[in-house]
């Protein structure tokens, strides 16, 4: 479960503005997880707890017997934008980047070819080992594969044991990190939330803001979405097909580049759409005001269990 998600209201990077105030539930959890650092400062705090990690790992490896040399390649998040650059409720930012799925803010400055591709630290090493103890490095490293009627069943959750999961769980537990949303303690809260989110989009109050918009969608020559949502999820369904397209004629460059120009065209076009509908209907300030009112309430019903569970996050940050 994303828990980060459900703090915000899992809501998509469309919905994401600097001007818009933080919700009763993303402010109730925002210290507790981070989220009252700077990008530089969640990235530092990242790359240093990947870095032990990675160090455990190592030690545990030597103990069983392997070399293992720690992969700190991926101890960095990224942070690819902030919130002056990424700015969706801007007509200029949107009329260059729409959504920004096809285009955004520092694409540009992206690695590409060999900048940008992934190295296994251990990949020599693995390589230069049998078959069998290529088997056994894996097992080490991530545990023994889990047995076909061991699996659970579907829409089942599965519980995370660190003891089965092999010089990376023994590592997470070495740390003492453990994920309080995971826990049994935590479940009916966890449940709770989701099912609360699940609730909210579909309001009352959000229902005639989504037949507003959508009328003005429709009379702008933008017809057939019934929630703003829908209009960014139409994009992004589209260029996944792009991928899948490419992936099935053995593309290795990926989509047709004059393909995804188009699209991107394409989402320019109904995002300044979808822009000037949400400015019309009031739509982000309405929407904030009703999940504002809904997650405070959350927040008065279940007072005690999030209290608790704010108390396990900031233990384990």
């Amino acid at each position: 479960m994303c828990v980060s998600a459900l703090f915000v209201g899992c809501a998509a990077p469309a919905e994401t503005s600097a001007d818009i105030e933080e919700s009763p539930l993303s402010e109730f959890f925002s210290s507790a997880s981070g989220g009252d650092l700077s990008p530089e400062e969640q990235e530092k705090k990242f790359a240093e707890d990947e870095r032990q990690r990675e160090e455990l790992v190592a030690q545990c490896m030597t103990e069983e017997g392997f070399e293992y040399t720690p992969n700190l390649q991926s101890a960095s998040m990224s942070m690819m934008t902030d919130g002056e650059e990424w700015d969706p409720e801007s007509r200029e930012w949107v009329s260059q980047y729409g959504y920004g799925m096809i285009n955004f803010p520092a694409r540009d400055d992206m690695p590409t070819g060999d900048e940008g591709e992934y190295v296994d630290a251990n990949a020599d090493y693995v390589e230069s080992l049998s078959e069998s103890e290529q088997m056994a490095f894996n097992e080490a490293l991530h545990g023994a594969p889990m047995n076909p009627e061991e699996m659970p069943e579907e829409g089942e959750s599965m519980e995370w044991d660190w003891t089965t999961a092999g010089c990376y769980g023994w590592a997470e537990n070495e740390r003492g990190v453990e994920d309080p949303s995971a826990s049994e303690e935590h479940k009916p809260l966890m449940d709770a939330m989701t099912a609360f989110y699940e609730d909210m989009g579909s309001s009352p109050e959000l229902a005639d803001l989504d037949a507003a918009w959508s009328s003005c969608m429709a009379d702008a020559g933008q017809p057939g979405f019934s929630a703003q949502v829908d209009a960014q999820t139409s994009i992004n369904e589209e260029m996944n097909a792009l991928y899948e397209d490419a992936g099935e004629m053995g593309g290795e460059t990926g989509p047709d580049e004059a393909a995804m120009e188009e699209l991107g065209e394409k989402e320019i076009e109904l995002a300044l759409t979808d822009l000037e509908c949400r400015e019309k209907t009031d739509y982000q300030e309405k929407r904030q005001d009703v999940q504002n009112e809904q997650e405070q309430q959350f927040i008065d019903d279940h007072k005690a269990e999030l209290e608790a569970f704010r108390a396990d996050l900031e233990q384990g940050s």
